[in-house]
């Protein structure tokens, strides 16, 4: 879907982006609920009830109500990023301190022609470093942050969310209340208990959209013609446990129930080697300080991602 190059520093690797995502949501249309006919979406002008022609639809950016200051198009081409075809490396940082939050779009980074020995080279230094590359591309005329990062032998890349389009989450009344409650150790140790029982590896194909399954197989009955008996949906809430004690104890005798029952509880795996050795060696390596309080302030607590380390 894009082609070309990333450059850190004199080295420049050819490269062609794919999409990693091949999403799995069911699309409807909208039809009209008498003839079954698919309804055509039209432009129209609630003043005088008139289509209008694409080419009359202009953009307008509304500062009160009904209240809008028109932009040209040719205004806004004056402002898009200069076109290049460069994924441009600002900084190398370490994986962990990038909160999953800033993440958007996932993309595989594939070698272009000429590129294959530099992109090998490049893939190899963040893996054997442990460093994700911070970088800025203009695709489809809109410039964006990415994140680079090895992913096995393919070099991985997601575009990022901008820090100012994050919503602190100091806003929500909700949480400064939570933070003001006190738990005692021992709730705290069941708890902890109760964490390490269900503990275990992050393997993703362990975890499907069933409601999606659910969906495809109410299409199916219903394209066989079976008639579908709608049950009113109860309005159950989850309201707190009484007995916080009781109820954390209850569910780590319920996961020991299960273990028994099944057998011996599920081991955990460890890294490979090989990734552990390079950990090691990317942590005994003093990361590069940049002069600057912009960054600091930048900077937040990042949150544990162990999945995004494979």
């Amino acid at each position: 879907m894009w082609t070309g190059a990333i450059s850190f520093g004199m080295v420049s690797v050819p490269v062609k982006l794919y999409s990693a995502l091949n999403r799995k949501s069911v699309r409807f249309h909208q039809l009209s609920g008498k003839t079954g006919v698919r309804i055509a979406q039209k432009r129209v002008d609630p003043s005088s009830g008139e289509e209008v022609p694409y080419e009359d639809v202009v953009k307008g950016y509304e500062i009160a109500p009904e209240r809008y200051v028109v932009i040209e198009p040719g205004e806004l081409e004056t402002l898009q990023p200069k076109k290049t075809k460069t994924i441009e490396i600002e900084d190398f940082v370490e994986l962990s301190e990038i909160d999953p939050v800033f993440y958007d779009h996932p993309y595989y980074l594939a070698p272009g022609p000429g590129g294959a020995k530099p992109y090998r080279l490049l893939l190899e230094a963040m893996r054997e470093t442990g460093k994700v590359a911070i970088a800025r591309v203009v695709i489809r005329s809109k410039e964006q942050l990415v994140a680079l990062r090895p992913m096995d032998d393919v070099l991985g890349m997601a575009t990022m969310i901008f820090a100012d389009e994050i919503l602190p989450p100091e806003r929500l009344d909700e949480v400064a209340e939570a933070g003001e409650i006190k738990t005692t150790k021992r709730e705290l140790d069941v708890a902890k208990q109760l964490v390490d029982s269900l503990a275990g590896e992050f393997e993703p194909g362990r975890y499907s959209d069933t409601y999606r399954a659910e969906v495809m197989a109410l299409i199916e009955r219903k394209a066989q013609g079976e008639k579908i008996a709608v049950q009113p949906t109860p309005d159950v809430l989850a309201s707190p446990a009484p007995d916080l004690m009781s109820a954390l104890k209850a569910s780590l005798e319920a996961v020991r129930a299960r273990e028994d029952e099944h057998g011996a509880p599920k081991a955990r795996k460890k890294a490979p080697a090989k990734k552990a050795a390079a950990k090691k060696a990317a942590d005994k390596k003093p990361a590069a300080k940049k002069a600057g309080a912009s960054r600091n302030a930048a900077k937040k607590p990042a949150a544990s991602r162990s999945s995004a380390k494979r």
